[in-house]
């Protein structure tokens, strides 16, 4: 998608020429429009070959004579263009591909005004314009819309404005002329001067000339104003694409698909009741001490893998990694009733998947790893903080006591601690059992809790 400069008049190669403002920062801006130009430029050549390819037969059926090679070859210098544009051209900046844009319009216009070299008799050189040839310079916008920029856009018809002009200057100086033609059309319509400018061969005619260019630039305009509203959604799509990305890091598809519907669904400040999880691999210090970094950091991968899809599997959110370790919740950003159930679902689904992550690593002659679990339900603050990288955050009291309660299995020697509340609030206590009250740190009255053994 090469992009001329801003200015209006600019050289193309000078060493603005093909300077983008619009290159986004961002790389799936970038990578979006990195694909919608490759994809742009095969069919642009597809479709700069097809049509190269239907005229060249028009012209053998039009004229079929010897001399109509001369206007094959140029086809063939055409097509050879759009080959090495397919070859040179990128995003942003691309003076090459400018230089071929150039390129193709000269040939283009040199083709259409210069005099056939394999003519066997001299015409009037002007005679060209009889035969509407400027229609062809259409073809290529056309094409070029596919894989140009706006302001290439924009370019194309300037450039292509000013060749046809310069052309038609050069045929009024330097063309060949044959009076003769002049004086039988005075001849035929005496009584008709502007018929006679019309119809002899000898007059390049400058009004229809300008109408010519003229519309041709208008059109190129309008084409780039629809480019530019084309690429704009291209952009607008990457950002989409790049905000559901972000959203499926931290939550379930199902919950992905309802917040990508809401307006600004994590902005508001607000707080209710969540369950909270937290999860880690116990004496992972002592496990990862002497240890090849890639096992350890392979071990890490399997474990988050397993942890992560079971939160997601049971609707919950993952907050954050925290090393070995990681962070859930369930009525977040938006509360269910039955966050607590799910929460502690999930809990016995992730103790199976440990069973079952350890009975691979035993048959690949790998260490045991065992994972702690504590679950807490209680109210919760959620909402955006920071300045300028906003983060999106669960806090509050409940926060701090499911992390403790995980802490606290290590004391309690049991695979999962979790809090009355929770228990209370899921309506089930299956494969639990009730343990002595707890003294949990920052809560003032010990703490009744259920363990996972």
């Amino acid at each position: 998608m090469t992009d001329a400069s801003t200015g209006f008049l600019p050289s193309p190669f000078g060493r603005r020429a093909a300077q983008s403002d619009d290159m986004p920062e961002h790389r799936y801006a970038q990578e979006a429009l990195a694909r919608n130009k490759r994809e742009g430029l095969e069919l642009a050549v597809k479709a700069r070959i097809g049509a190269l390819l239907a005229t060249s037969v028009l012209l053998v059926y039009l004229n079929p004579q010897w001399n109509v090679i001369w206007y094959l070859f140029l086809s063939f210098c055409l097509i050879l263009v759009g080959l090495l544009q397919r070859r040179v051209g990128r995003v942003g900046q691309s003076r090459a591909e400018l230089g071929l844009l150039f390129l193709d319009l000269l040939i283009m216009t040199v083709g259409l005004l210069a005099p056939n070299p394999l003519f066997d008799r001299e015409i009037p050189t002007a005679l060209i314009y009889r035969f509407e040839a400027f229609q062809f310079f259409y073809v290529f916008l056309a094409v070029g819309i596919l894989t140009y920029s706006w302001r290439t856009i924009v370019l194309f018809g300037f450039w292509t404005l000013t060749l046809w002009m310069l052309g038609a200057v050069c045929v009024s100086w330097f063309g060949i002329i044959d009076p003769r033609l002049s004086e039988l059309a005075i001849m035929m319509f005496p009584d008709y001067p502007d018929l006679v400018f019309l119809m002899d061969p000898n007059i390049v005619n400058w009004d229809l000339r300008v109408q010519q260019v003229v519309v041709f630039f208008i059109v190129a305009i309008i084409l780039a104003i629809t480019v530019r509203r084309y690429q704009d959604l291209v952009l607008n799509s990457a950002e989409m694409v790049r905000e559901r990305t972000n959203l499926a890091r931290y939550f379930s598809p199902t919950m992905v698909e309802e917040l990508s519907t809401k307006d600004e669904p994590l902005g508001q400040i607000r707080s209710h009741d969540a369950a909270i999880l937290f999860v880690d691999i116990a004496g992972f210090t002592a496990y990862a001490d002497g240890r090849p970094p890639e096992e350890v950091i392979d071990t890490l991968r399997a474990f988050h893998a397993r942890m992560e899809s079971e939160v997601f599997a049971h609707g919950g959110t993952l907050d954050k990694y925290l090393g070995d370790g990681l962070m859930a919740t369930f009525g977040t950003p938006l509360p269910q009733n039955d966050d607590a159930a799910r929460a502690m679902a999930c809990v016995i689904a992730m103790a199976d998947r440990m069973d079952t992550l350890n009975a691979d690593r035993r048959i690949d002659g790998l260490e045991q790893i065992d994972a702690r679990f504590g679950l807490h339900f209680g109210p919760v603050v959620l909402g955006d903080i920071g300045a300028n990288r906003l983060e999106f955050a669960v806090l509050g009291d409940a926060v701090n006591v499911a992390s403790r309660l995980e802490g606290l299995t290590r004391k309690l020697e049991v695979k999962g601690i979790i809090s009355d509340e929770a228990v209370r609030a899921a309506g089930v206590h299956t494969g639990l059992r009730r343990a002595p009250d707890q003294v949990v740190r920052g809560v003032s009255d010990p703490l009744a809790v259920w363990v996972l053994d």
